[in-house]
């Protein structure tokens, strides 16, 4: 297509563009101005052929639809109001605790080790967990051998290859597996502590999970409370 059949087509759907400006807000037609449009149609009708009762009628129960929805409109900002002051109020009792979430890095205290969660696709003849450190060094492996599908609770003692105790701090864990020949990348659940929760913004309002290591998560994305 040349520019200047482009150039063409667009002016010719000009014609059809909505203007914005009459759907600004603040705009739109309210139940006070709609009661103020039918008391003047009353008062301005022609005596010699007054409006019938059906018209009328008609237009009293569109009046009440628009007054309907500006309560249930009402009604339901309220209600939402509520409802995220509840959840606020939930999930500020999880400040403190431990959520199990997805993630492949966690904040690891190794005097307790680590406990994680791995979900194995397929059957696979080897399953096995690498466990690196901040400078991405790998620290230590896990064999789990050969495993059906499903989800496989794997743990690290928090010590590397040799035995001794690794630091404490922030790894990250990669969770494999054979299938087809091919050693494929496993989705894991690690836990994290909970440091504090909020809001989040726009009209969703989110509760988020502000988490050690992690940053911010969305609440809806917890696995398991501990």
């Amino acid at each position: 297509m040349s520019i200047s059949n482009v150039a063409t087509g667009a002016s010719a759907l000009d014609q059809y563009q909505i203007d914005s400006d009459r759907f600004a807000t603040g705009d739109e037609l309210g139940k006070d101005q709609f009661l103020e449009l039918l008391v003047a149609q009353m008062n301005n009708q022609d005596p010699l052929s007054p409006q019938e009762n059906g018209e009328f009628i008609a237009q009293l129960a569109q009046f009440s639809t628009v007054e309907g929805i500006g309560n249930l409109n009402t009604s339901m900002e309220s209600l939402l109001s509520g409802y995220q002051s509840s959840q606020a109020l939930q999930a500020s009792s999880m400040v403190g605790r431990t959520v199990i979430v997805p993630a492949d890095q966690a904040v690891v205290d190794t005097e307790a080790g680590l406990e994680g969660q791995l979900a194995l696709q397929q059957n696979s003849t080897n399953v096995f967990v690498n466990i690196y450190d901040q400078a991405g060094s790998l620290v230590k492996t896990i064999n789990l051998g050969s495993q059906e599908a499903g989800m496989h609770d794997f743990t690290w003692d928090g010590t590397d290859a040799s035995g001794n105790l690794a630091e404490p701090g922030i790894y990250t864990v990669e969770a494999m597996a054979s299938i087809d020949g091919k050693n494929t990348q496993m989705a894991t659940l690690l836990p994290a502590n909970v440091d504090s929760v909020s809001i989040g913004a726009g009209s969703s309002g989110e509760m988020l999970l502000n988490v050690a290591g992690l940053g911010s998560i969305s609440l809806s994305n917890v696995y398991a409370i501990k």
